[in-house]
């Protein structure tokens, strides 16, 4: 299984982190390969709601990621399921407070079938690269 994670401490509540998290339409301002995205389902940010989005793909061509939110604790929890395109891992942003500043752990993970397991590594390496983003959403909160 491919599996990525990454941690970092914002200043900010655990209340602003998820709200800014759960709606999708603020990817753009914190991960780079999120070309296009909107809502395609559901109430924004709500369990069941689904994202259409285009992120850029292997040299630069645009690629389909939409995903859906499988789950929706406000302030703790934001898990969702990516559900078009190429690689379809699951993720969760995990969220802890203390004294107004709030730990993400954000974990990405994804069951390679059959002979596409010799992909592993390769798969692995493009899902490090976007929990690492999350120096990006740290950088967008705490200037706002």
């Amino acid at each position: 299984m491919a599996h990525a994670e990454n941690e970092i401490t914002i200043d900010r509540t655990a209340a602003e982190v998820y709200d800014f998290l759960a709606d999708g339409l603020n990817n753009t301002a914190w991960r780079s390969g999120v070309k296009d995205i909107g809502l395609a389902s559901g109430d924004a940010g709500q369990l069941g709601a689904v994202y259409s989005q285009t992120l850029t793909g292997p040299r630069g061509k645009p690629i389909q990621g939409d995903y859906r939110i499988t789950a929706a604790e406000p302030g703790r929890l934001l898990a969702f399921d990516v559900v078009a395109g190429p690689a379809r891992p699951h993720g969760e942003y995990i969220l802890s407070e203390a004294d107004g500043r709030t730990t993400v752990r954000f974990v990405l993970d994804l069951k390679l079938p059959g002979l596409m397991k010799v992909l592993d590594g390769l798969v692995t390496k493009t899902m490090q690269g976007e929990v690492a983003q999350l120096r990006m959403l740290k950088a967008v909160l705490e200037a706002r």
